[in-house]
């Protein structure tokens, strides 16, 4: 992993970094000194080419997780996919869950191989693949954070549909998913790690679902 982060960012560390509201779970991130700091242009455009998602833990995804820990029983049991996984705390959550099975799918390779080095450091078992066009088995849920930044994302929640009888979303960009059948469940609070400094209304975390009881 470190050496994934630092063709990005040469001085960069990767941290075990527990997370504030599910410390059960620990995850190789950035260091946050890295982030305290001025980026020399080149750095900036090293990132914008190759953005390490995969190094920090977003405030959605960490939310997400949290509501996965605090309702367990919903989750025992079943075969779950992590869309757009990143460094894969929604998996691993799921993972400890109870979850019977869950992969984790991420199109960046990097991220991948986050997700299994933190599935190792949280001892649980987490499966991955690239996308979803290599999937030839169903799920029981579809859990996915922080994928609604861009509009032109949004066709996977109609592609979701298809794949699973329940889907839970979370998201900090999308203030209301106004697209039935998703609906708001819950709202937490989070922030991303390392802090990146968010604007306060990107640090409340709507919690969608569609389909399930």
């Amino acid at each position: 992993m470190i050496q994934n982060i630092q063709r990005t960012l040469p001085e960069a560390r990767i941290v075990a970094t527990p997370l504030p509201l599910c410390p059960e779970i620990r995850l190789y991130l950035i260091g946050p000194d890295n982030m305290q700091r001025t980026f020399a242009t080149t750095e900036i455009q090293a990132i914008l080419a190759n953005t390490p998602y995969w190094t920090f833990c977003w405030a959605s995804g960490q939310a997400l997780a949290c509501y996965l820990l605090q309702h367990k029983e919903r989750f025992s049991g079943r075969r779950i996919l992590d869309f757009g996984s990143g460094s894969g705390v929604v998996a691993i959550a799921a993972a400890m869950a109870g979850a019977a099975r869950v992969i984790a799918c991420d199109i960046d390779p990097d991220a991948l191989e986050a997700v299994r080095a933190n599935a190792a450091l949280n001892r649980v078992e987490v499966d991955t693949c690239a996308t979803l066009a290599q999937l030839t088995e169903t799920f029981d849920l579809i859990i996915a954070a922080d994928v609604l930044y861009d509009r032109e994302n949004f066709h996977y929640l109609e592609e979701f549909l298809a794949l699973a009888p329940e889907i839970l979303v979370a998201d900090s960009r999308v203030k209301s998913l106004d697209l039935p059948p998703y609906h708001k469940i819950a709202e937490l609070t989070a922030t991303t790690l390392p802090d990146l400094d968010e604007p306060g209304e990107f640090k409340r975390i709507g919690i969608y679902q569609a389909g399930g009881h």
